[in-house]
This record gives structure tokens, sequence and C-alpha cells, in this order.
């Protein structure tokens, strides 16, 4: 990396932002593998979020807000601030700054920087301009600007930031909270996995119990199962895939993870959805009426059979992330990031199809 000026090194202070290592005290990143990240001072977080109004919220998460936040020269981001300062918020602190620190790829979102105020702290990350996947599929607009490819591109682009994950970082890294309102989308709806505050490593994993963490809906059954029997629960990359599978049935269906049937009861997608799913007579009825009758048959029932196969409660019966990858190529236009062309059909990649 080039040297960076004393003229240079004014000029981002003087914005109230300097490049810095990643703290030593995060002790899970190596040496060798620290990089330079802006540390931001709060004054300049403040100017940029309007004093964090919220006019500038984006959205609300389990430790925190997050909030757009508008910078001299017209540069934008997005700003976490973590509230609590309890350990818990500091281990996803130190957590998010680690494994982001080291992570560069395009289905991923980039940190930008972090600040520390008061015992506050904040994260800086790329401003996703069209904001959650749960907003655009759950909020007032109710997918209606999510068209059938548009939602197979977002599938595909979140598969492959998870099979980066778990197949090229070392150690494999799981996300252990995918789930709509962690994936977020530019103004292009390309998409990309956020939030890295509960990712865990699989060498972390193995050395000893994790407890449980993750949203209701999204969280793995053998997860849930070894965890109300107080027993290490069973953590692994298929529990990725799990929750993968989730976000596609909210992306076929248009439905929510859990919803209400009455006050004191609640199913969730998958209960409800897996026996119309394996039957081709029911399964265009449950289709978001948003893109029903938009698609060919033959990827609706291609989507399914894999949604199906990443939900099963045997997690040795999911497939693996790159195959569900491999499964979503052929299904997504080329000039949306697949193979498909015009008036070609898609061509299963998945074995044991239950569609």
């Amino acid at each position: 990396m080039a040297a960076i000026s004393p003229e240079h090194r004014r000029q981002d202070a003087a914005k109230g932002i300097k490049l810095v290592p990643i703290l030593s005290r995060f002790n899970s990143v190596k040496m060798s593998r620290k990089r330079l990240v802006g540390m931001f001072e709060y004054p300049s977080l403040e100017a940029a979020t309007e004093k964090f109004s919220e006019s500038n919220m984006l959205g609300v998460g389990g430790f925190g807000r997050v909030y757009k936040a508008a910078f001299d020269a017209g540069v934008t981001a997005a700003v976490k601030r973590l509230d609590g300062g309890g350990p818990d918020c500091e281990k996803e602190f130190e957590n998010e700054l680690d494994l982001l620190g080291r992570i560069r790829h395009p289905n991923i979102v980039s940190l930008l920087g972090f600040c520390i105020h008061e015992g506050n702290h904040y994260i800086v990350y790329e401003l996703m301009e069209k904001g959650s996947l749960e907003t655009q599929l759950h909020g007032s607009s109710h997918g209606s600007t999510l068209s059938w490819h548009i939602r197979m591109k977002i599938a595909l682009d979140t598969a492959r930031g998870l099979e980066y994950l778990h197949e090229h970082c070392s150690p494999p890294v799981i996300h252990r909270d995918l789930k709509s309102s962690n994936i977020l989308l530019d103004s292009d709806f390309n998409a990309k996995i956020a939030d890295f505050g509960l990712a865990v490593s699989s060498g972390s994993v193995n050395k000893g119990s994790v407890k449980l963490s993750g949203t209701l809906g999204y969280v793995a059954p053998e997860y849930l199962l070894d965890a109300a029997m107080s027993i290490s629960g069973k953590l692994t990359e298929k529990s990725d895939v799990y929750a993968f599978g989730v976000v596609l049935l909210e992306l076929l269906m248009g439905r929510k993870p859990v919803e209400k049937m009455s006050p004191s009861q609640c199913q969730s997608i998958v209960t409800w959805a897996m026996p119309q799913l394996t039957d081709r007579s029911k399964l265009p009825s449950i289709v978001d009426p948003v893109i029903k009758d938009t698609m060919d048959p033959k990827h609706l029932y291609q989507v399914a059979a894999v949604a199906v196969l990443c939900v099963q409660a045997e997690p040795s019966y999911r497939p693996l992330i790159t195959d569900v990858l491999h499964s979503l190529v052929p299904l997504v236009p080329t000039e949306l990031g697949g193979t498909l062309r015009a008036g070609e059909p898609p061509s299963p990649n998945l074995r044991n199809s239950p569609c």
C-alpha cells in the first residue's frame, strides 16, 4: 500500500476521518491481515447524521439503530450506533470490525470505519440506497418494485456472498443471523450481506459451545432443539443454508418468516408452505401475487425445489451453498449476473429435487 502523505492526513483529519489499523485489542485479527480503516471523529458523525435525527434513521437492529450520514463533498454512508455498552454490545462491535476488516467481496457490505465516543460505539458502512430486502418485501411497497428476475438476482447475490464466507474464508465464517433485514440492496438492486456482529468462524465453533443467537423463523431447528435441551447448539454452515432457504421462501411468497395466526399462536413460513411447495398443483397458489404468472413455471418449480432442500429439518439433507449457487445461476438473466438467455429453459443442478 502506498504511503499516505502528511498533507492527505491533514485533509482527512480536517474532515473528521483518519486512517488507522484495526485496533490491536481485536486479537483475532492477525497482524499480517490488518487493514487501514477510517477512524471517524464523533463531531463529524453527529453533523453528518444531523445529530442522529429520526428523519435519518434507516433501521433498527438487535443492538442499535442505523442512520444515513451525509458528509462533505457529497459522500454518503450508513452509521450504526450500538446501544447499551455492555459486554454483548462490545463483543458485537469487535466482532464486526474484526470480520469486515478482513472481508472484501461484491456481495458483502463494505466497512468504511468506526468511532468510539464516551463509551458508545459506532460503525460506518457503505450506504445501500434501496435499504433492506425486508423493507422492500414487507414495507409499504409490499414487493411491488421486485420483479421475478430481480428477486432471483437477489437470491443469487446472497448465495454468492454466503459461498465466499463458507468456501473462501479461512477459517470458514458462519454468519449466524442471515435474514431479509440483513440483506441490503443498492440502487441497482445488487444485494450484499450485512451485520456480522453474531458471525463466528468454524474454528471457534469447534473449540467450544456457542450460545443460541439468531432471529426466530430463520434459526435452524437442530440449533433450537439443542438450545432447548441446554446442550451445545449444533452450529455449522448448514445453519446458514437453512436461513437462506427461509429468505428464498420470502422472495417466492412475499410472506414474513413467522406470522401470527392468533394472539397466542404463530406459524412459521416453513411449516405452512412445505406441503404446498412439493405439490405442483398447489405451488402457483402460494406465490406472491406481485409476481404470480410472470415466470416460466419450470423456473418456479426449480426455485421451490431449492428452497425445500435448504429448509430440510435434517442438516445433512441440505445442500452446500455452492450447490445452491450453481442451481440459481441458470435462472437469472445474463444482464443480471446469471446465465439465462431469452427463451432458454433452466437446467436443474440440485440432486434429489422433491418437485
